[in-house]
């Protein structure tokens, strides 16, 4: 078999593949709606099915699937924890949205480089899938209030509100995660 149709056949995407990433973009938003208000940045659930599509379905699976439900935001589905539509892009928070993207990537990239990962793997994909996130968010957050809003942050209330109010709940989000992820793998694989 040639490089180029064993790469054509690993990239090509199945029904059971399209369904999983409808699934979790249903899952996304329900997480967008379960929310704990804090300035700039509230408290959602999104980052546990986030890291979960990264870590059942792999980097670029589950980064397809955390693209799916920033898709239906932006063309207005109102899937996003305050709607939807283009103007999103505007929102303090839509950065987090797309550290959801890189963040579901690098942690199924690092959780499936073996072929069953252990706990202790998950649990590290998980943390820097999380630290992607804050990452992109926080320096959108900063850029856009600064650049567009006109209402600079400075650094000490960005991270109090987009960083130290949230991690902790993030934290234990990434962790469950992980321990769900290790339970469900085998049944996703089959």
């Amino acid at each position: 078999m040639s490089s180029m149709s064993r790469s054509t056949t690993e990239t090509r995407l199945t029904t059971h593949d399209l369904v999983l990433f409808a699934l979790f973009a249903v899952l996304i938003t329900v997480g967008a709606y379960i929310r704990v208000p804090i300035p700039y940045v509230p408290f959602t659930l999104q980052v546990l099915f986030t890291t979960l599509a990264g870590l059942l379905l792999g980097g670029k699976r589950g980064a397809m699937a955390v693209s799916l439900y920033v898709l239906l935001g932006l063309i207005g589905v109102p899937v996003f924890t305050q709607g939807g539509g283009p103007s999103y892009i505007l929102q303090p928070s839509f950065g987090y949205l797309l550290g959801f993207i890189g963040g579901a990537y690098a942690t199924g990239r690092i959780a499936h480089s073996s072929k069953m990962p252990s706990l202790a793997r998950l649990i590290m994909a998980s943390f820097v899938g999380l630290a992607i996130v804050y990452i992109c968010g926080m320096v959108y957050v900063y850029m856009i209030n600064d650049l567009y809003l006109g209402t600079p942050i400075g650094l000490y209330a960005l991270f109090l509100y987009c960083f130290l109010l949230i991690i902790p709940g993030d934290i234990v989000l990434v962790i469950v995660a992980a321990l769900l992820g290790k339970r469900l793998l085998p049944l996703v694989r089959k």
